[in-house]
């Protein structure tokens, strides 16, 4: 118990010192509208910390009970609840939805100017820069799979040249670093696998092996190869999960692995970083995801 007190501390004393700092500030505001707006959007934002903390706490319950470290009237005896209250709580969401998120979600998808031919061979740009049609498919599976375990998901668009806002919760990246300096910077911290060009393309690459991973798609297969991790955020205060494929089919393939490893995949890892690749395969007619499997370990860095 004395362990638990320490750590409660812990985690309490800075968020009790910033409330206090809000709260003042707010209360010092003298235009009684602006203070009215204010206090309005922080209610609503104390009430979404306040779902992430009882997510966090209905998967910690559901998991001690799975463990058999306690039983039910025990645990209920540590939380000071009822018996009935623990069933009700640990029996929610699946625990596995914590690897998502413990709010809404929000799917950050990069936004690129699209070449190509027209018949009479001029040049195609299309009018404003366009999100790939295989990222918005890919979101929308995501979307289904964030939904099976009792999460809202949500999309935006990441502008042109890849600045993107990382230091928030329940994120999600879509998005190769050729398109964002930002999410190539954080990418090369990554001492176990990598992106890489050369002279026959985009590839990525095993650091730990040596081994070089190139898309199918590069010789006219119907497959390819994506990056999955979990990354650190630009603040320190906490991470995001990443994923990009060599190729944009590729992320399909991370959503595709997830839906049949998600249980598993959060047992092993929870909210820890990570970074692996996915192998997948594609139909040739309606470019659905028909196979994936993990190609390397969950590979982990060092002290995370």
């Amino acid at each position: 118990m004395e362990q638990s007190d320490t750590a409660l501390t812990a985690l309490r004393e800075p968020f009790d010192a910033a409330f206090d700092v809000a709260l003042s500030q707010l209360k010092e505001l003298s235009d009684p509208l602006e203070r009215a707006r204010a206090a309005h959007a922080l209610v609503g934002e104390v009430q979404d910390y306040g779902n992430e903390f009882q997510a966090v706490r209905n998967e910690a319950m559901n998991e001690t009970l799975r463990v058999g470290r306690l039983n039910s009237t025990q645990l209920a005896s540590e939380l000071g609840i009822s018996k009935g209250r623990v069933s009700q709580l640990a029996k929610g969401a699946p625990p596995e939805r914590l690897f998502l998120g413990s709010g809404k979600i929000v799917v950050a998808l990069a936004e690129k100017l699209e070449d190509g031919k027209l018949q009479d061979g001029r040049d195609k740009r299309v009018q404003g820069p366009v999100i790939a049609t295989e990222d918005v498919q890919t979101y929308e599976h995501l979307r289904e799979l964030a939904e099976e375990v009792g999460l809202e998901a949500s999309f935006e668009r990441i502008p042109l040249g890849g600045n993107v806002r990382l230091n928030r919760n329940n994120l999600v990246v879509i998005c190769g670093p050729r398109l964002s300096p930002l999410i190539e910077q954080i990418l090369e911290g990554d001492p176990h696998l990598r992106f890489d060009k050369d002279q026959d393309g985009w590839h990525l690459v095993d650091r730990t092996t040596g081994q070089v991973y190139r898309s199918p798609m590069g010789r006219g297969d119907n497959g390819d190869i994506a990056y999955f991790g979990r990354l650190p955020r630009p603040d320190g205060q906490g991470t995001f999960l990443y994923i990009a494929g060599i190729h944009a089919r590729g992320s399909g393939g991370v959503i595709h692995w997830l839906n049949k490893e998600l249980a598993n995949v959060h047992r092993e890892l929870k909210a820890k970083r990570f970074s692996t690749l996915i192998a997948s395969r594609f139909d040739s007619q309606n470019l659905e995801i028909t196979e994936s499997e993990r190609i390397t370990p969950f590979y982990r860095p060092e002290g995370a």
